[in-house]
């Protein structure tokens, strides 16, 4: 499993011109799913999202996690993080077919949201727009292949 994390000031997402989720401080998530990905895999990435230390304290040191700055979390479902780009029209044979995906992309969802984290969503399976601030910029790169 996968995510891009980006440290957003604002964040929201549209589908069909209506803005259908939208955060202010926090992180912007697209996250990907592969075949072989379990509930391990999404533990891991919501672990990683809620506990990663990047918003800045008194000092202006990064040191605070969403919690600790009353951050939201904008998780979008993105396919296309598992692509194949060695040819000019990419393959997405790597990513999950869609029940997986979206049963894992719904998971770490109320996995956020247990940990109280407020989440907001795209709609899984639409073309949708994303508009943001990332902020300072800070963007990471999780896979949960990492932890093994």
């Amino acid at each position: 499993m996968r995510a891009i994390v980006q440290r957003v000031s604002s964040a929201e997402v549209r589908v069909e011109g209506r803005t259908i989720g939208k955060i202010g401080l926090g992180f912007a998530v697209l996250l990907g799913v592969t075949h072989d990905d379990s509930a391990a895999d999404a533990d891991y990435l919501v672990d990683r999202i809620a506990g990663m230390r990047v918003f800045a304290d008194a000092a202006g040191k990064m040191n605070l996690a969403l919690a600790a700055v009353g951050g939201a979390v904008l998780a979008i479902s993105q396919f296309t993080l598992y692509a194949d780009p060695r040819q000019r029209r990419p393959s997405f044979t790597a990513a999950a077919p869609p029940a997986l995906a979206r049963h894992l992309y719904e998971y770490v969802i109320s996995r956020l949201r247990a940990r109280d984290v407020t989440v907001e969503t795209g709609e899984f399976g639409a073309h949708m727009e994303l508009a943001l601030v990332n902020d300072g910029p800070v963007t990471l790169i999780l896979d949960s292949r990492e932890r093994r």
